[in-house]
């Protein structure tokens, strides 16, 4: 079978696509293989969200141009590619192909002609039908969750985002479809399902009363155990009838990702953002009451054009009087083709990193005293990793590759000294709990955990029954 091996950089909307790329490669014949060296095409899917990311990606390409040398393809799509196509093609000639978003079908064309013998394709096709029926999608993530991207684009129009640009207006995808994902994943092992979009609230919007809250009961009906987290919630488009289904449906996790963005009225005119600093304090509030225990995350942009000292000094208050379990901040990237790349008022890059410093410094000790309320406390962890000596899994609290982990020691031998009986039958009991969990446990289980100890992210735990 042809070998392909594809790298997705950016956002876990990228991640979809590459997958939904592999599964169609897959349906072709083509194997997936992890290595980029032992590959024939090596695809890098890229982002151009903001600098850094953009950054990211050519740096990545660079990386892999030394491959040409022995044969191979080099093929780039995705959202930097299509932002700035013509520039990495005369920048970077090892580039074989290039295309932009949402032009799989193209892409798969070019690696079958690639490949230059219709035998090998039809000989991987065989070997596709004797192994059994493709999926839509390959899996590149972990064995524990995968992301359902159930929307494209957007059609907010913040004044700082090149999404619109790159992704067009927003499209929500078939109900159908994303039903059928979502029970090939759980068939398929997977116990988290996280749903994805540039706006996740808006979902159903053309389809006239079939919405998220629609959507979420169909997917919590799909029969199994497992978790589903909703990722990306546009904070005016958040209704009482979302919260209401969040606080029943024990299927959905109690956490809620709403990027706000600004706490200050003016900062958040000026990005073209929905909302104001007290109508915000009212959904967080209303959100906690509708929902005891939920755990908020969200993200702001420090060093917007005209950011004052008082603006800052606004975004710090509000920070530390809402409390959020989660939280990250970005320093504001200047993007070609925004509406604030022409705006007055530069802060300087030194301020702005100072900014977001301070901000993430108030929240490593909010995000240590609320950690601090959980130990001695007994919950459910999914599994995402395990070694030799060391599990690592998740709270329900706890999203996937962007909050912090639950770390769940095995322990070892036996204690030195046991100064009575019962101390000694505990010993022995927590010993071979341990010893079974350690022997059967994979990505994607649930286990119970008693919470030893706190860090500024992470938590510590031991396994119990």
């Amino acid at each position: 079978m042809p070998k392909v091996s594809i790298v997705s950089l950016g956002c876990p909307k990228n991640l979809v696509d590459s997958e939904t790329l592999l599964g169609n490669l897959g349906k072709e014949g083509f194997e997936n293989t992890p290595n980029a060296e032992d590959a024939e095409l090596v695809l890098v899917n890229t982002c151009g969200f903001i600098e850094e990311a953009k950054r990211e990606s050519i740096e990545e390409i660079l990386k892999l141009r030394h491959l040409k040398g022995e044969g191979k393809k080099l093929l780039v799509f995705g959202c930097l590619a299509k932002r700035y196509g013509n520039e990495l093609m005369k920048e970077i000639p090892e580039i074989d192909a290039l295309w932009g978003v949402g032009e799989e079908q193209k892409i798969v064309d070019y690696c079958k002609e690639a490949v230059g013998s219709q035998k090998r394709i039809e000989d991987g096709q065989r070997r596709i039908k004797e192994i059994g029926s493709m999926t839509e999608r390959g899996r590149l993530g972990t064995g524990s969750y995968a992301y359902l991207k159930i929307a494209e684009g957007c059609s907010r129009g913040c004044t700082y985002c090149v999404i619109p640009n790159i992704r067009g207006p927003y499209k929500s995808a078939e109900p159908e479809k994303i039903i059928r994902k979502a029970e090939e994943h759980i068939a398929s092992g997977i116990r988290e399902l996280v749903v994805v979009a540039q706006d996740i609230a808006s979902y159903g919007r053309e389809f006239g009363g079939y919405s998220l809250v629609s959507l979420l009961k169909d997917m919590a009906s799909i029969r199994g155990d497992f978790w589903i987290r909703l990722l990306y919630l546009y904070p005016t488009a958040i209704n009482d009838e979302l919260l209401s289904l969040m606080s029943r449906e024990h299927k959905i996790c109690r956490y809620l990702d709403i990027p706000l963005q600004h706490s200050e009225d003016g900062i958040l005119r000026a990005m073209g953002r929905a909302g104001t600093k007290e109508s915000y304090t009212h959904m967080i509030r209303r959100i906690r009451d509708a929902v005891p225990g939920a755990a908020l995350r969200t993200t702001f942009i420090v060093g917007f054009p005209g950011e004052t000292e008082n603006d800052f000094g606004g975004l710090r208050t509000f920070v530390e009087q809402m409390r959020f379990e989660r939280l990250g901040v970005f320093v504001y990237s200047k993007e070609e083709g925004t509406p604030a790349a022409g705006m007055k008022g530069n802060v300087p890059k030194k301020i702005k990193e100072e900014r977001r410093d301070e901000i993430m410094r108030v929240q490593s000790k909010i995000s240590l005293d609320i950690n601090k309320t959980l130990v001695g406390q007994r919950f459910r962890v999914i599994v995402d990793e395990t070694d030799r000596n060391t599990i690592i899994g998740r709270l329900s609290s706890q999203a996937p590759e962007i909050d912090g982990v639950v770390i769940i020691e095995k322990k070892h031998g036996a204690v030195s000294t046991v100064h009575s009986a019962k101390e000694e039958k505990s010993r022995k009991n927590d010993s071979r709990l341990t010893s079974h969990l350690s022997r059967l446990l994979r990505p994607g289980e649930f286990v119970n955990v008693k919470i030893c100890d706190a860090y500024d992210y992470d938590l510590r735990g031991e396994l119990v029954e």
